[in-house]
């Protein structure tokens, strides 16, 4: 279980690494923005997916270094940069392991 830092909410990394393997690829994009969902500029990133299972925080950055830290803490990821699929820049971001 990953909790997300001062909210009191928490996720099973294994429900991240499903979505990640049915998005075809085997890494996702950070992508914490301050901004509100509905202005988010990378739609396939951490944060996004965080906000989407959290109705209440939508609007609130939920993937910080402190997410990634935990999330690479399990074995299971590599912190790493990739190729966001939305901006086409290289972003922070979390490989499978």
């Amino acid at each position: 279980m990953i909790e997300l830092r001062y909210t009191g909410l928490g996720f099973d990394e294994q429900e991240l690494i499903d979505h990640i393997k049915a998005s075809g690829k085997n890494f996702m994009v950070q992508g914490q923005r301050i901004k509100t969902l509905a202005n988010h500029t990378k739609p396939k990133s951490l944060d996004v997916w965080l906000r989407n299972r959290f109705p209440k925080m939508q609007d609130t950055k939920l993937a910080d270094n402190y997410v990634i830290d935990a999330l690479v803490e399990t074995g299971r990821f590599t912190a790493t940069k990739e190729r966001c699929p939305d901006s086409g820049k290289l972003c922070k971001a979390i490989r499978l392991a």
